[in-house]
Formats: structure tokens, sequence, C-alpha cells
């Protein structure tokens, strides 16, 4: 094989995104509240942006200057110098009137502050008023912890298995006991260990800091709890059979009778598994939609007409963004130097692009989502049971635009429907065909699946193969795997879990 050097010509094409492109799909891909905030951060890095009023009745202010504001201009526009042992009287003096010269700029300046000093108002009042953080679970074992008269090395310990317990996990002690103890510890420092835990074992609430569920449970069972003997008995030693309903496996191993181990389970079914879960901290996310869906007027009363919804977009929080007068005519202004026109330039540039990307967002969000709830109108007009499939390159091959920017438009979206609120992307769902040739949603066949087992004998619940053929006596054709998967999803037990044993008595 000969290997040379030399120079040779080809002609690739490649495609590039423009700065200006990455933006708008950046703003399009922006929830309602994230796009605030982009504007509210926009409008502090570049002075060209401003909110245009909306008061129109208000005059306009006159583009040309005071007659002897250039004089005296020429003067006072000179640059600040702080000199040592001069009071600098006549700069202040200066500094104070430029607001009578230049009052769109002082102005907001001026605006800007009472505004800063409004939201601190604002800010420190919800501080006053906001409630107080609720006690962690952590801080409320310390809590115990402190007020026991117990040795030193075994507090210290006792704390240090505190602080490995997370409400998150029902408050287990996962980690191990070694682990508390310092590399250079002693082999007796391990039964101190063991007696810190039993410590922090016995404090509130019961069960917390166990090593797992069947030490948790027991933990919990006290002399005046009912058949507490029994308890410990399946609990020890038949845990597994029971989450499972094997009550005739129970019955001939313990000699119980079918009745006894229903009235044991609900005994069992008192006690808690995650005894930390209570401190856990939940949070439920304010959702605010970026699109409302409406009724047409021109629909009438008939809910299956086509287009009988509209859609409206949420940009009450969206201000009107404007290029800044003053600096238009700063641009324009001959005495301006040629660097602070260059800053101008590109700082109104970048401006510009960000109302355009805001103009072009709202534009695609409206038709995609209008085209969404256009195919969809069975979903509102019947509820999640007539949701149709639908994908996303259905809806951009209708709007005509690329299916990447469908998804972007969709993303992290609310709309707000008479139905209730729901995320943008809950519309387009997969489907299969039913024994008609029809298209289905596997939404609607979740439904169908859930309304079967709701009303199935519960003495002997149908297996999966049965509720196979259940779904086909609806003319849905679904495999066993996809019923087995769509149960396990919805936490819907097994047939063998499901069955009530109350029911058969045996």
């Amino acid at each position: 094989m000969r290997l040379s050097f030399g120079l040779e010509t080809r002609q690739i094409q490649t495609q590039k995104l423009a700065p200006r492109m990455i933006q708008s799909m950046e703003i399009l891909q922006l929830p309602i509240m994230a796009l605030q905030e982009r504007i509210e951060q926009e409008m502090e890095e570049n002075p060209m942006l401003e909110v245009a009023e909306r008061d129109e009745s208000l005059p306009e202010e006159e583009a040309s200057e005071p007659d002897g504001a250039t004089s005296s201009r020429t003067e006072d526009e000179r640059e600040l110098v702080v000199k040592d042992g001069s009071s600098n009287a006549e700069d202040f003096e200066r500094l104070e009137n430029m607001g009578n010269d230049m009052p769109d700029n002082f102005d907001d300046f001026r605006r800007s502050s009472n505004r800063i000093d409004e939201d601190g108002d604002r800010q420190h009042d919800l501080m006053a008023n906001a409630m107080e953080r609720p006690e962690s679970l952590n801080d409320f074992l310390l809590h115990q912890l402190a007020e026991l008269d117990i040795d030193d090395d075994i507090e210290k310990i006792a704390e240090r298995i505190i602080s490995c317990l997370d409400a998150r996990d029902g408050g287990y002690f996962k980690s191990s006991l070694i682990d508390m103890l310092p590399p250079d510890h002693k082999p007796e420092d391990l039964a101190k260990a063991e007696e810190a835990l039993r410590v922090v074992q016995s404090l509130e609430p019961a069960g917390i800091a166990a090593r797992n569920l069947r030490e948790c449970l027991l933990s919990q069972l006290t002399d005046e709890t009912e058949m507490a003997d029994k308890l410990r008995v399946i609990i020890g030693s038949h845990l597994d059979d029971l989450a499972e309903n094997r009550m005739n496996a129970i019955q001939k191993k313990t000699g119980y009778s079918i009745d006894t181990i229903q009235k044991i389970r609900e005994e069992l079914h008192k006690l808690n598994p995650k005894p930390g879960a209570s401190f856990m901290e939940t949070f439920v996310p304010l959702v605010t939609p970026d699109i409302i869906v409406e009724r047409s007027e021109q629909s009438g009363n008939d809910p299956n007409q086509d287009g009988g919804y509209v859609v409206r977009l949420v940009d009450d929080y969206i201000p009107n963004l404007r290029i800044s007068e003053y600096y238009r005519r700063r641009l324009m202004d001959p005495k301006a130097t040629e660097e602070e026109k260059e800053f101008i330039k590109r700082k109104v540039g970048s401006a510009q692009w960000l109302i355009e990307s805001i103009q072009q967002r709202r534009r695609t969000l409206t038709r995609v989502a209008q085209a969404i709830v256009d195919y969809q109108h069975k979903f509102l007009d019947e509820g999640p049971e007539g949701i149709e499939p639908l994908k996303m390159q259905r809806i951009a091959d209708q709007v005509g635009v690329h299916v990447t920017t469908v998804s972007r438009a969709v993303d992290d979206k609310w709309i707000q429907t008479p139905r209730g609120i729901f995320p943008l992307r809950r519309f387009f769902v997969f489907g299969t065909q039913s024994a008609d040739g029809d298209d289905v949603a596997y939404e609607s066949i979740r439904l169908k699946l859930q309304e079967i087992i709701d009303k199935e004998n519960k003495s002997h619940p149908w297996s999966d193969d049965e509720l196979m053929e259940e779904l086909k006596k609806h003319g849905l054709s679904v495999a066993r795997r996809t019923i087995t998967k769509y149960r396990k999803k919805m936490g819907i037990p097994s047939s063998r879990q499901r069955r009530d044993w109350s029911v058969t008595g045996s």
C-alpha cells in the first residue's frame, strides 16, 4: 500500500444552527414561569430592553431635546473625578441635575429602585408570615435522646446512628454498626454500638431504626397489642406467605384457622411499616398552565362537533418588551463614541432576538396546542376513556414543523381544560387496533382493565389469561404479557394476592 501526502478539495454539506435559532428553540422549550425568569434575567443584563407601557392614553415624549440642552450637556457630561482634598460639591450637584436633562434614563433607575424597595418589603412580609419548617426526623430523635440518662460513649454512637436515618426510606437503619465506630475501635466497642441501636429503637415513633421489615413490625408489638403472640409467629416466620396471600400454607404450618389468619392480617395492617415516613416533607408543586382550553361559542351545544374548543395562550406573566427609545436616540447622536455605538448595536440585536423568539414561541405553541385539542376533542367531551392514539409526527405534519419542534413545544407545558389541568404530553399516547380494526389508545385499555378487575369475583379473581379473554369480549385484543405489564404499572397485585379469603372461608 502506498502512502502519500497531498492537498485535495472536497465539497460537503453540514448543518449548523445559528445562535438566533438556538435561542428561539430554548425560549420555545421554557414553561411560562421559567420564561418569566429568563426575561427578568435578560432585562437585568441588557439595558436596551424595557417594558412597554400598556396605558396608551399617556402622551408620548418628544424626541427633540429642550432648547439649551446641548450647550448645558457639554459641561455636564464630562467624566466624574473624585479628587483628594476636595468636597466635589460641583460634581455631586451636577449628578443630581442630570435627572432633569435625561428623564428617560434617570426615571427608569428611580422606578427600578422603588420597585426593588417594594419587592424587598413584600419579601420581608412573606418571610415574617412563612410557616415554621416542620421538625425533621433526626431532630425529633435527638431531642428524645438528650432527655435520656445514658453513658456518653453510647450517646455519641446513638447520635451517629440517628444521623444515618432517612425519612424517605421510612427511618430504617441501613448502615453497619461497625461503621458507627472509629477505625481504631476495640472489640468491646461493638457491644456499645448494639446498645446504642437498642436505645434509638426505643424512641418514638415505634419501629424506628429497624434493620428490616420484620424487626420494624416486631418492635411495634407490646403486651397490650391484640393477638400479640400470634402476630409474632406470623411476622417472624410467615410474612412472605402472608404477602403472597398463601393462606392454606400458613394454615398447614401454624394450625391457625383461615378466620384467625384473617384477623391477624387485620391487626398487622394497623402497624406502620415505614415509621419515619411521617416526617418526610411533602411539597405540592404549583402548576401554572401555559394554555387554557375553552369551548368555542360558535360550536353551539353540540359536543361532537370538531373544532369545538379553542386554545388561549397564558401570557399574563410575560411583559410586553420593546427596545429602549432612549438608546435608539443615543445611537443616532453624533456625540456618541464608536465604542458606545458598537455596544448599543450589540445589545439592541440581542434584545431584538429575544423579542422575536418570544413572539415565535407564542405562535408555535398556540398552533401546536390547537392541533392537539382538535384531534383529542373526544377526551374533552367524554373524559380519559375518549382519548385517541396520537403521535407527535402527526401534529408536526399538520402544523408544518419538525417533530422536534413539537417535542420542545409540549415539553414541561401544562394545559387547563374543562376536564382539569394536564401536562401537554398527556395527549400523546400509543395504541393498538381493536377487533374491528379501529385504533384504540392504551389508556383506554388500562381503564377497561381496571373496570374489569373492580367487578371481578373476589373469591376467584381472574388470572392474566382470563383478563385477556375478558378484554377480547370488549373488542380489545391485547397480549397476556401486556396485561401483566399494565397491571404491575397500575399497582394491581396478582390474582393470588387479590383473592379475598374472607369470602370463601377456606
